[in-house]
């Protein structure tokens, strides 16, 4: 089985496991500690049946493992996205056991995931050094995307049917879409939570979440072609979109060139998104419960966030 023990004989393998190094790790786990034990505290219902509990924290059945062992269980699944099955086998576990360490944890790693623009500080600081603002675009706060991972496809009945309502047309596959917010030096601004990949869409999500008002008088945003519309909904707002070409009208080459600019600073956004895709659990079809996929999503742009902080 791997344990964290196992691993501190051979820490050049931790990033392959988990994703991070092992000083990351323990910056990590200083932080779940006392979140996780907060949480606990806190939490009025049980797990199982989301009933008042009866009893003080502690007591009942203990984990086979100690807190730090099924932290880095649960890094491993988040990096590698095996079956409960195989993790079961790993750490001679029965799945159901798996399912409630991975959820345990999530459910905390979940409160370490903030986001600056989900909870916006009046007195925010500006960006102004070189290294943290856009040379070419000064105004811009935030940059702004969304990503779709594809899932199992829908189980319909015949009076059902579940498939049409994730379907999308353009990806032909069932996909969850999540919006990402992020900021000039790669930090990550806000998760939305992740909505099916056939409706709605990008602009329709980004209007639905209010992140364009959230923007100070002085500041901008920037996103690709598929926000085209947005301009019209807030004529004030320093809005950055690429030119798109439509029938019997193709782009100017002043227009390709204005295009060409603009993707060389949205690349930030693509940067981060594919940190995001690196891990296992949203580069592959996702399997889980489709309700789950939103904690999932903040709980990985959690641990990019940390990523960009020590190497922004």
């Amino acid at each position: 089985m791997i344990t964290y023990a196992h691993l501190t004989r051979h820490p050049a393998a931790a990033p392959s496991l988990i994703g991070m190094t092992l000083p990351a790790f323990e910056a990590l786990w200083a932080d779940v500690e006392p979140a996780h034990r907060q949480r606990l505290r806190v939490s009025p219902l049980s797990k199982r049946t989301k009933a008042a509990c009866q009893r003080a924290v502690g007591a009942g059945p203990k984990y086979r493992y100690a807190l730090r062992d099924r932290l880095w269980l649960t890094l491993f699944w988040l990096k590698v996205y095996t079956t409960y099955e195989v993790m079961g086998f790993f750490y001679d576990l029965n799945k159901t056991h798996v399912e409630d360490i991975l959820q345990d944890i999530l459910a905390t790693l979940a409160t370490l995931s903030t986001f600056v623009l989900e909870h916006p500080d009046p007195s925010r600081r500006k960006l102004h050094s070189v290294g943290e603002v856009m040379d070419a675009f000064p105004e811009i706060r935030w940059v702004i995307d969304a990503t779709e991972q594809r899932i199992q496809r829908p189980q319909s009945t015949k009076d059902n049917d579940r498939q049409k309502p994730y379907y999308s047309g353009k990806k032909k596959a069932h996909p969850l879409k999540t919006q990402v917010v992020v900021a000039p030096n790669g930090q990550i601004g806000a998760v939305s939570e992740s909505v099916s990949g056939g409706s709605p869409h990008d602009l329709t999500l980004l209007r639905q979440t209010h992140l364009i008002e959230r923007l100070a008088p002085d500041e901008g945003g920037m996103m690709d072609k598929g926000y085209q519309g947005l301009q019209k909904d807030y004529p004030q707002r320093r809005l950055y979109l690429p030119f798109k070409a439509r029938r019997g009208h193709p782009l100017t080459q002043d227009q390709k060139a204005d295009n060409r600019q603009l993707a060389r600073y949205r690349i930030v956004v693509e940067h981060t998104l594919a940190q995001m895709q690196h891990v296992g659990v949203l580069a592959q079809v996702y399997r889980q419960d489709r309700d789950g996929h939103s904690q999932v999503v903040r709980v990985v742009a959690g641990l990019v966030q940390r990523r960009i902080e020590r190497h922004r």
